[in-house]
């Protein structure tokens, strides 16, 4: 049975309603273009009970409207009734390609502008939908998650100023920590890994990869990242390595202790494809380091995978990177903004995480599980044996 049909005898939670805010316009009309699909096609014997009211439509998105005034202010219009609506709020923190005016200079939005919309939004709401769900693909000032020194922390207080606003659950995608949710522990909180979407980019667009423990190996390029690198090496049956970062903590450069050396822990890595395997890319400095290194103990091809690339920096650095031999490929997935320059780059795999949020939506307005969403293992498993199938055959 295929899994958009799996639950169609569970009583939907409400109307669907789905409120990308302009950051995330184009990741939400493909999610809603999926949802539109799926639900135009089902035939049940509940189709027309008042429970399926407006069940199956030809789309569920209610866009907001968020005007500025000339001083930089903003207040946020919703021109449709949302009374009694299952509403999920979609918003990119990331997108730095939108502006506004300020007193006649152009500002690009922050994840703070973008932070602020989202409240915006849901104080448009007004307390009228039946249950509120955010789905911040990057989960705002989640790098700033813990406390070390008399500073604030910022990723808590704003999960707790959502549940106070009404937000029933709160929908991410791996959490730069994921105990964080220890601030909200009476409300939802998912964490979504792409693991899945990682191997099935790769395994598309390179064909002659080979998973097995002799040919392909795990890397963490710091201790931060080693349980997504073990989660994936213990999926696919191969080895795992990692990094780890020696600093001076007797200096601050840029508000960090600068890193003097990277160690290596883990079996060698010579003539095998190497994943190195991180939750974002921000300047890129630390995956390119990893990779220098892995390529001083010979390995052979290396990919970066992350979830989030940010690219603060440019793409320069892995322009001169690529053009070196010293990457192979860079994966990373939509669920942040994308230049167009960086889906011009050769060396660059996108994975598409629209379908599967609409598979959560889908599931979670229907009440029912998704628990086998969150855990890819059972797809992965089948998507790496029909690939090798396949190079059988081929």
């Amino acid at each position: 049975m295929p899994k958009d049909e799996k639950f169609l005898e569970t009583i939907p939670q409400g109307i669907l309603a789905l409120i990308p805010t302009e950051s995330c316009i184009e990741m939400g009309e493909k999610v809603d273009h999926y949802l539109a699909k799926w639900r135009g096609r089902r035939e049940h014997d509940h189709l027309n009970d008042i429970a399926f009211k407006d069940y199956a439509k030809d789309s569920y998105i209610i866009k907001p409207y968020t005007p500025r005034f000339g001083s930089g202010e903003a207040k946020c219009v919703i021109n449709h009734s949302v009374r009694g609506y299952d509403v999920y709020i979609m918003v990119d923190v990331t997108n730095y390609s939108l502006t506004y005016s300020l007193c006649g200079h152009t500002n690009h939005m922050s994840p703070d502008d973008h932070y602020q919309d989202l409240k915006r939004v849901i104080a448009a709401i007004g307390g009228k939908a039946r249950r509120i769900t955010v789905i911040l693909p990057f989960l705002y000032e989640s790098r700033q998650h813990k406390r070390t020194s008399r500073e604030s922390l910022d990723c808590a207080l704003a999960l707790q100023e959502l549940i106070a606003m009404g937000v029933d659950n709160i929908i991410t995608f791996d959490a730069h920590d994921p105990r964080v949710q220890n601030a909200i522990p009476l409300k939802g909180f998912d964490t979504v890994q792409p693991a899945y979407q990682f191997i099935k980019g790769i395994l598309k667009n390179v064909k002659d990869i080979k998973i097995d423990a002799d040919h392909l190996m795990i890397i963490s390029p710091d201790e931060g990242a080693t349980g997504r690198a073990i989660y994936m090496a213990n999926v696919l049956g191969v080895d795992m390595g990692m990094f780890y970062k020696r600093r001076d903590y007797s200096t601050i450069i840029d508000g960090r202790n600068p890193i003097v050396a990277h160690e290596f822990l883990g079996d060698s890595v010579e003539g095998k494809d190497v994943m190195i395997i991180d939750d974002m890319i921000s300047s890129g400095e630390s995956m390119i380091d990893t990779a220098k290194e892995l390529k001083k103990r010979k390995a052979k091809r290396i990919f970066v995978v992350s979830t989030f690339g940010l690219f603060t920096n440019g793409l320069e650095k892995f322009d001169k990177a690529y053009e070196e031999g010293l990457i192979y490929r860079v994966v990373t997935t939509n669920l942040t903004y994308q230049t167009p320059d960086l889906l011009s780059r050769e060396y660059y795999i996108s994975c598409d995480m629209s379908k599967y949020i609409a598979f959560i939506i889908d599931n979670l307005n229907h009440d029912a599980s998704i628990s086998e969403l969150l855990n890819p293992y059972d797809r992965i498993k089948k998507l790496v044996n029909e690939y090798n199938e396949e190079q059988k055959q081929a």
